[in-house]
């Protein structure tokens, strides 16, 4: 089985505008889950100046950004990415 990918920027502003609460985000997965994913922490993703995305903290889900990431916006795209 593939693991989904799921990379979260820890860099300054991803930090301060809420990333460091997504260090949470192994302790909120299920059993389940933690099996499906592998959590792949980024120092920077380049992502504050692309006006594409809205606001930080930016994490990246096999592939595809989420800006303004949560760890409840994290866990819904895993779930939809593991198509539970």
């Amino acid at each position: 089985m593939k693991k989904i990918d799921v990379e979260i920027c820890f860099g300054t502003a991803c930090f301060v505008m809420g990333g460091a609460q997504l260090q949470d985000l192994e302790a909120e997965l299920d059993s389940e889950l933690k099996e499906m994913v592998n959590i792949i922490p980024q120092n920077c993703m380049d992502l504050c100046g692309n006006d594409m995305y809205r606001k930080a903290p930016f994490a990246r889900i096999d592939g595809e950004v989420v800006d303004g990431a949560t760890i409840d916006k994290i866990l819904m795209k895993i779930k939809q990415a593991a198509a539970l």
